[in-house]
Formats: structure tokens, sequence, C-alpha cells
């Protein structure tokens, strides 16, 4: 979702010097890094039963959240499943139709947008093309009646902090695509806001820079301790750099946990399909034990697994390895080099394909036409219902 005009962020308006929140991040001249609030000290957000419809599409059906302070909570999901709306209406860019929003326990849903003390960073930047960098970052504070010279202080030092000080006094079309999203950023946390919300502010961006400005975004945001929502479609982005991810699906929530747990122990097939990369061989399920070709693969135990019968093993590629067997049930038919990696993908006796992720160096022998022998890992794995 992108915006046409910036969203400040929002909060009380107070007159005179800065606020104690407010004040000086400059780092003194021996010490590399900024005093920080630390982590743990931000506020609590709470979400329940939020209901958003958009005529006849629900874009959220009774959505429960909660991000504790100081934490990184990423919603991921497909497009339009409903984490932008749900960030908009924390941000009160948007009403839902049901539901409440508690911050530090306090419920601000009629809240007004303007009074919610948020910082908001869009995928478009949306900065002010006729302002230069330093009163981009300092507009929000205008807003709550900051003077100008404590605006330009403020600025000042958020603008060294994300190593833009010579770039102060460009407008934002002298600035490639990563300066503007970090004085975005900036003017987001110059009000020192109570949550910070972050609308897939990485995606138009070049691969080289999103790695870097998403690794600067978590070091920011675990030393001012700030609580953060970040929405993306990402999944390597949100497993990188999240303290917990909330996977969404047609305006519900299927599981929010670990970055580790929502990969190794995924809690529905959706998540399972959507994060990462999976096989999906068919097999028969006795007793805990699914039989594929080449294979027997023990199950989860206590997952919502069929009891018996024909069923769809789901397997990560990098659990599975080859054997070279002429004898074997598997032909390789085609390998991807990923650097460090290649994924090599055999077709089984039953017509499956089945994709596994090995070391390059040890990949070059599994050439197309090679019979192999496929090598399952140990660990269980979650089973679906033969369509």
């Amino acid at each position: 979702m992108t915006a046409s005009t910036p969203t400040p962020s929002m909060g009380p308006a107070p007159t005179g010097a800065l606020p104690p929140e407010v004040s000086t991040l400059r780092r003194p001249a021996a010490e590399p890094v900024v005093r920080t609030q630390g982590t743990g000290t931000g506020s609590a957000l709470r979400l329940r039963g939020l209901r958003r419809s958009f005529g006849g599409v629900l874009a959220l059906d009774g959505l429960d959240l909660e991000a504790g302070p100081g934490e990184l909570l990423s919603l991921l999901g497909p497009s339009g499943c409903g984490k932008t709306t749900a960030l908009r209406i924390v941000a009160g860019l948007q009403a839902a139709d049901e539901g409440c929003v508690f911050v530090d326990g306090k419920d601000i849903a009629s809240v007004p947008a303007h009074k919610r003390d948020m910082g908001m960073v869009f995928q478009s930047y949306s900065l002010f093309p006729n302002l230069p960098a330093i009163d981009n970052v300092a507009f929000g504070l205008r807003l709550r009646g900051i003077g100008a010279r404590g605006r330009r202080v403020r600025a000042t030092e958020l603008l060294d902090l994300m190593d833009l000080a010579p770039h102060a006094a460009k407008y934002p079309h002298e600035l490639s695509g990563g300066q503007q999203q970090r004085v975005a950023l900036a003017r987001a946390l110059a009000v020192a806001p109570k949550v910070l919300l972050l609308d897939e502010p990485l995606s138009a961006l070049d691969a080289v820079v999103r790695v870097q400005l998403r690794e600067e975004i978590r070091g920011l945001q675990t030393r001012l301790g700030i609580t953060t929502l970040f929405v993306t479609h990402d999944q390597e982005e949100a497993l990188s750099i999240s303290d917990r991810v909330a996977v969404l699906n047609a305006g519900k929530l299927e599981q929010c946990a670990t970055p580790a747990e929502i990969y190794t122990r995924p809690a529905t097939p959706f998540v399972a399909a959507f994060v990462g990369s999976m096989n999906r061989v068919p097999g028969e399920l006795r007793h805990g034990v699914i039989e594929v070709v080449g294979g027997r693969l023990a199950v989860v135990p206590g997952a919502d697994n069929p009891v018996t019968g024909s069923a769809i093993a789901l397997v990560r590629p990098e659990t599975v390895h080859l054997a070279v067997d002429e004898a074997g049930p598997a032909t390789v038919v085609r390998s991807s080099f990923r650097g460090p990696v290649t994924r090599v993908t055999a077709l089984l006796t039953d017509g499956t394909e089945l994709h596994a992720d090995l070391p390059s160096g040890l990949a070059e022998q599994f050439q197309p036409g090679r019979r192999v022998q496929p090598l399952y890992g140990p660990d269980p794995v979650m089973v679906l219902p033969s369509p």
C-alpha cells in the first residue's frame, strides 16, 4: 500500500522546548553508539477482534494479535491477506468495523490518527518534494509545536544517525531510493513515537540496498527499544529481522511465533506451504509413518494429520539428500545453481518432482539423466490428505 502524501508521526502537541523523550541522540566523539532506550522499554500493542470489510470483501476477520514492549513483529502474508489493512487501522488511517486497538492497555480505536503517537513509513517514501531532507525530518516536530532551533537540532541528530548528514540540504529528487527511505525513517523517529509502523518500506529498493537497509532498521529498532509492526510479503525479510512473525491468510491469523518456529514447526498447512520451499510427496500413511517413493518418514506427533490412508508429505528441500544409484527410483531432470547451494530436481517413478538443496560442490555429480536414491532427513513431517 502506498500513499501520495506523507503522514508524520501523530501525538499530542507539546509547546516550548523539546520534551525528554525527544531529547538529543547526538553521539559523543569517542562513542560510536547512540544513547538508547533499551529493548523492552517500548509500548505494548494489542489488537482484539479486528474486522474490516471493503464492499463484499472481508479484509480482516476477527484478528487478535499482540506485540510486546520493544518487539519487532512482522505481518507476513500474500497480497490481500489483510496485513496492510491491520497496519492502517493501528495508525488510525482506517477505521475497523469491529474490534479494538490497545496501546499500553488503553483503547485508542476512537482516537484520531494525529493523536495516536505513531510513526509510519510508507513503501513510496512519501516525502515532501519541495522540502530538503532536514525539513522533511523536522516536519512532525513542527506540527507538535517544537521551536525552530529544537527542530533543527533533532533533525540534524537523526540525519547523522542515518549517515545522511552530508545530504541534509538535498531535496528528495537528489537522493537515491535508499537515502529517501532513510529520510522517511528519520522523520518517523523524530517525534519518538510509541509504536513504529513500517508498510513494506523496502519493496521499492534494489536487492543489495534492501538487505543493507533492513539490517539498519533492525539495528536502530533494537537500540531504541521501540515497538514496531513491519508489514511485508517477503519471507526472507520477515524471518531475518523479526522477534516474531504473524502469518496472515484471508484476514485471519494462521500462526504467530518466532522465525525459527514458523519455519521448522508450521502450525497449519498454509504456513508450511507459504513460508519457504516445500516438497509435496504423495504416500501412504500408517500408524504415524508415511511411506513414500524411496523411503519412510515419521509424522509430526499431535499435528492435525490424517490418521491413515493416502496422504501428502510436506518435506523441506534442505532435508532431502541424494545418492547415485543406477537402480534408484528417481531420475535427475535439472539443477539450479544458487551460490553455495544448488537445487537439484529429480523425478520420482510416480511422476512427482522432488527438490533437494545440496552443497554446490556436491551437486555437480547429479547431472540430468542420472538415476538416484532419495535420502530423507530424520525430522518428522506434516502431512495432508490426498486430494
